[in-house]
């Protein structure tokens, strides 16, 4: 009594498509490729040249996919092009301490041999990510990417979204997706304003070649500056995340390599033996955004653009990933039942579903990363002690296995391993 029926909405073919995404990067592409396999028209509106997207050279740049977004992957047809190229991660340890000075005695350490499902997560490299994305949307029906385009101008009405491209050319759809970062342009448009702050604080990005294996450990070492997050890659290779004060990064990445290895080798440790670089070097401002909302009438935010995180647990990819695969099976579950999915009763189930698990993914890193991120005596007593005792408890470092794993919360069916 409560699903009063709809009529039937008929596609409108004079739509140049029933959705418009604007974004080329990952969140884009990903939800092109999940509505497209449900039968839906979708249009891919990326700012970047298609030759710059597939340069395949080695930079560094890799994501942590946790295991239910490697569900995902899988679900919209990628990960087989991946999974050589995947690093399973097996084990995470975290522990607290100061540059050139070793580690605390508490620790937490989680090992996926503690959960059923598999793996934690895994490590891929940016570029095999990109190039399958890009191969998977040619290869596929109902997907037209328009490389090297930027919108100037959009507008919703009841009946449809439209936007305005740089050439002039206007393309209309049912919804308006906006999957084009953290500044995003979509969201501007929109009128949809955004809380949050910067941390002053700026990530050091690079990889790092090493003599000794990292048997799939993910490591992550809390100084006082910020953390430093070392990311198995296959080989004898990591990842490196390391978050520092904004003075400090911009004097560090000044630095020619060898004195740049100089300054991480007292904090990156000897555990892996000798370490060098590989590939390029890169930073970022660390902040913390959220859209005060995530849809509208015939438009919808997702990733970047509806909620920037710090990188103090890795999960910012992930919680887009989650976004995609929520409003995937909102629109699709939607269309089966005769609905308009581009209403603004429709995507709001979609903000109600990620809301409240964005924001608590906010609170929770901007948290962990005022706890950690000072050198107070009493505060790093406190949190060695919660650290060891969260170590010992069984049920207690499950928990936050599964958490890791992403396995918790309401899954939407994509990240369950099932089809929409």
């Amino acid at each position: 009594m409560d699903n009063p029926k709809h009529p039937s909405i008929l596609r409108d073919m004079t739509h140049d498509s029933d959705i418009l995404i604007v974004g080329g990067g990952l969140s884009g592409p990903i939800l092109a490729l999940a509505l497209a396999h449900t039968g839906q028209r979708v249009i891919v509106i990326d700012a970047l040249a298609e030759k710059v997207r597939k340069n395949a050279a080695f930079d560094g740049r890799s994501y942590a996919v946790a295991l239910t977004s490697q569900r995902l992957l899988d679900g919209v047809g990628i990960w087989d092009d991946i999974a050589d190229n995947s690093q399973p991660i097996l084990e995470i340890k975290v522990t607290d301490g100061r540059a050139g000075e070793g580690p605390s005695p508490f620790f937490m350490h989680f090992d996926h041999t503690e959960i059923e499902e598999g793996p934690m997560g895994y490590m891929v490299q940016d570029r095999h990510i990109r190039r399958a994305l890009l191969d998977a949307m040619a290869a596929t029906d109902g997907i037209t990417h328009m490389s090297g385009e930027t919108v100037t101008a959009q507008h919703v009405d009841p009946g449809e979204a439209a936007v305005t491209l740089a050439s002039g050319r206007v393309l209309t759809g049912q919804i308006l997706i906006g999957a084009d970062g953290r500044s995003s342009g979509t969201a501007e448009r929109a009128g949809i304003k955004q809380t949050g702050w910067g941390y002053g604080q700026t990530a050091l990005v690079c990889a790092i070649a090493h003599e000794k294996p990292h048997q799939g450990i993910a490591h992550q070492f809390f100084m006082p500056p910020g953390p430093l997050a070392i990311l198995p890659l296959t080989g004898n290779v990591s990842s490196i995340v390391w978050s520092e004060t904004a003075e400090n990064a911009a004097t560090f990445n000044a630095l020619p390599d060898a004195d740049y290895l100089t300054m991480l080798r007292p904090r990156f440790g000897d555990f892996l033996g000798d370490i060098s670089l590989v590939g390029q070097r890169y930073t970022y401002p660390l902040s913390l955004s959220l859209a005060h909302r995530l849809a509208g009438n015939r438009l919808a935010l997702i990733g970047d653009a509806a909620h920037g995180v710090h990188p103090i647990a890795g999960q910012g990819l992930n919680a887009g990933m989650r976004d995609i695969a929520a409003l995937a099976e909102v629109i699709t579950d939607a269309t089966r039942r005769g609905e308009d999915p581009g209403s603004i009763a429709v995507l709001r189930r979609y903000e109600e579903w990620r809301r409240f698990d964005n924001t608590a993914l906010a609170i929770a890193t901007d948290g962990f990363n005022r706890l950690f991120s000072n050198d107070n005596t009493l505060v790093r007593s406190m949190r060695d002690l919660g650290m060891g005792v969260v170590n010992a408890l069984p049920g207690l470092r499950r928990s936050f296995i599964r958490e890791a794993a992403g396995l918790t919360g309401d899954l939407p069916r994509l990240m369950q391993g099932r089809p929409l």
